[in-house]
């Protein structure tokens, strides 16, 4: 018998998500000092916490995006270890983590799906982490909607790849099979002095548009061929701890490392709540 998780996932994906996206898009973007009183609900419902961010004013945001892409103050959020440390790359809960085994990565329940389905279908692009390590973390409305780099390294390569808009709320990914592979996302590639790491950043239904630093908006899509952009004859280099990217609202970042000895933090579970800069694993050896 389908569960009530499993009724909802099937129902959610009837419906047209990127017509609800455009149009959240559009909301999210309005400037108006009428939103004053939404943006303090939206703050009071997820207990948002304003004395964190730069500004902390409310009224300083004058739109549902502005506020969703709120800034930190840097001192609240203190970069960890040293360059051998692995940082989590946004305020978020842990989905999963773990050892990629034959190119397969986990996702919940069972679910997995492979690296080169989530690269677009670029093997060559996945080969090399086909036996390393991934961690998948969750941002929910109420977190902050940056993504910072996990190690520090130069940009080789980004993809657009469109797709779906699933939600990726955990109880639909627990229901949804090989949804990352599926949903709509940007990745990019960096090389490190551990290797190569990528960073894919999940779409979902209701997340206006991604954007990286170096490329500004790359969603919502012009079409829906998959672009490979190559950036090797640019030195585009972000620091461990760096801005990298954003969501307008919340949705999924899964990082992948190489096959190089890792240990991830022993106090590290399933829905471990995270905070950017913090260690969540070390590249031991060397």
């Amino acid at each position: 018998m389908a569960t009530l998780d499993t009724l909802l996932a099937q129902s959610l994906r009837l419906l047209p998500h990127h017509a609800i996206s455009r149009f959240t898009h559009r909301v999210a973007r309005w400037e108006s000092s009428r939103m004053q009183p939404l943006l303090r609900l939206f703050i009071r419902h997820y207990a948002l916490d304003m004395s964190e961010a730069q500004p902390s004013d409310p009224a300083a945001y004058p739109s549902f995006n502005a506020l969703f892409t709120r800034p930190l103050r840097p001192e609240v959020r203190p970069l960890e270890g040293d360059e051998r440390s692995i940082v989590s790359p946004a305020d978020a809960r842990v989905s999963a983590f773990g050892t990629i085994e034959a190119g397969q990565v986990f996702q919940a329940k069972g679910h997995s799906y492979t690296v080169t389905e989530l690269f677009g279908g670029f093997g060559d692009l996945a080969e090399p982490f086909a036996r390393g390590h991934y961690l998948t973390v969750y941002l929910s409305p109420r977190d902050y909607h940056r993504v910072h780099m996990p190690l520090s390294g130069r940009l080789t390569t980004m993809l657009h790849v469109p797709g779906r808009l699933f939600s990726v709320a955990p109880r639909i990914v627990a229901n949804t099979p090989r949804l990352y592979a599926r949903n709509e996302r940007v990745v990019a590639f960096f090389e490190t002095e551990s290797g190569p790491m990528a960073l894919a950043l999940i779409g979902a239904i209701n997340v206006g548009s991604i954007e990286t630093v170096w490329a500004g908006e790359i969603t919502p899509p012009a079409g829906r061929a998959i672009r490979r952009i190559d950036y090797s004859n640019q030195y585009i280099r972000l620091e461990r701890g760096a801005e990298m990217g954003r969501f307008n609202l919340g949705s999924s970042v899964v990082v992948l490392l190489p096959d190089t000895p890792v240990r991830f933090d022993p106090v590290l579970t399933p829905d471990s709540e995270v905070r950017i800069r913090s260690e969540v694993a070390r590249i031991l050896g060397g």
